[in-house]
């Protein structure tokens, strides 16, 4: 599990490892086993069909890339990045004191504060009881609860769309987990992941430790959603020692691949199997520490927590907790900042 030294909508406590739970290889020589998998519905796309135009875009003072599809920035095949938050070109975000802020880019932070999840489901949408079954299987496995929505502002809805997508974390306001006919319980329960804040569990910043990308069997065009969070400027600490590849969150062996050959394999060469049935035991240990609860011995948090060496993004700027105060990684190193008013200005 990532110790958040990376990315936007944090804490990611998405870098989930240490699972007790048991894992297989697959032997790639055989065709059926190598089909089998690739066939499987095990890797989330908010567009299975299309291929956007990619490009680099700036969201809370940090550069990702992206594909555009259908006017949405589409980041590692199902996170949506909300375009009021982001930008082609950098944006001033931090002022010196007594300048005039710019038009605010909106506020996020991330956690669903008193561990409660709002949601609607669309009335439209087909097989409504995948969600009711995933959200049965959260509250089931973790401190959260989920509350149908009575009027709050702050909520998931949960509606049809071209694939399975979510947006990362609470961003304010109505956020959509788009659900297409094809998308099961289990990719529900891995969008409800990212919801709550979880990140792919591949892209930790060791994953290399434990596999290989095989960059020439990756569709064209869509080899940065294979970069860590450490090729993308980001340094990271793990909670836990291994890659968990028992975890909902982990790409299969076959994402994105354009020729039915797996995209990553085990340090041995292996491809390995991952599910979508249920949270893993490290998937429930990360929540646990997101979210605790009172039988962890913590009293489930009532307003925002943050936690000294963890990232967060608060008014649209993605900044470290570091001795009860705030820092931003700007080009000219660390410093630190303060919020006054919803805008940052230097200290």
């Amino acid at each position: 599990m990532r110790k958040l030294k990376a990315l936007f909508l944090l804490p990611v406590l998405g870098m989930l490892a240490c699972s007790e739970d048991p894992i297989s290889e697959i032997d790639v020589t055989t065709p059926n086993s190598t089909t089998e998998v690739f066939n499987q519905n095990l890797t989330e796309k908010a567009y299975p069909k299309q291929l956007g135009t990619t490009s680099q875009v700036y969201f809370a003072g940090q550069k990702l890339p992206v594909e555009e599809i259908k006017g949405s920035y589409v980041y590692q095949g199902d996170i949506i990045l909300p375009k009021d938050m982001t930008n082609i070109q950098p944006k001033k975000l931090v002022y010196q004191e007594g300048e005039t802020p710019q038009k605010s880019t909106g506020r996020t932070s991330g956690l669903w504060t008193d561990n409660t999840i709002y949601f609607q489901v669309d009335s439209d949408l087909s097989n409504q009881e995948r969600v009711y079954d995933a959200i049965k299987h959260w509250e089931s496995n973790t401190s959260l609860d989920f509350v149908e929505r009575s009027g709050e502002s702050d909520y998931i809805y949960f509606t049809s769309g071209a694939g399975c997508a979510s947006y990362i974390g609470k961003i304010g306001g109505r956020q959509e987990i788009t659900l297409a006919s094809g998308c099961s319980t289990g990719n529900t329960i891995h969008e409800i992941g990212h919801a709550v804040g979880l990140w792919h569990e591949q892209s930790r910043v060791d994953r290399d430790r434990h596999v290989n990308i095989l960059y020439e069997n990756i569709e064209s065009g869509r080899e940065h959603n294979f970069e860590t969070y450490e090729e993308m400027g980001y340094d990271g600490e793990e909670f836990t020692t291994d890659l968990d590849f028992n975890s909902i969150m982990m790409y299969s062996s076959y994402s994105f691949s354009k020729n039915g050959q797996p995209t990553i394999v085990r340090n041995n060469g292996s491809a390995y199997s991952v599910q979508r049935n249920k949270l893993s035991s490290g998937d429930v240990k990360g929540i646990e520490s997101m979210y605790p609860s009172s039988s962890a011995g913590t009293e489930k948090p009532t307003e925002e927590t943050y936690l000294n060496g963890e990232y967060y993004t608060v008014s649209g700027l993605t900044v470290l907790r570091y001795n009860d105060s705030w820092y931003y990684g700007s080009r000219f190193g660390w410093r630190k900042v303060k919020l006054v008013d919803s805008n940052w200005y230097w200290v």
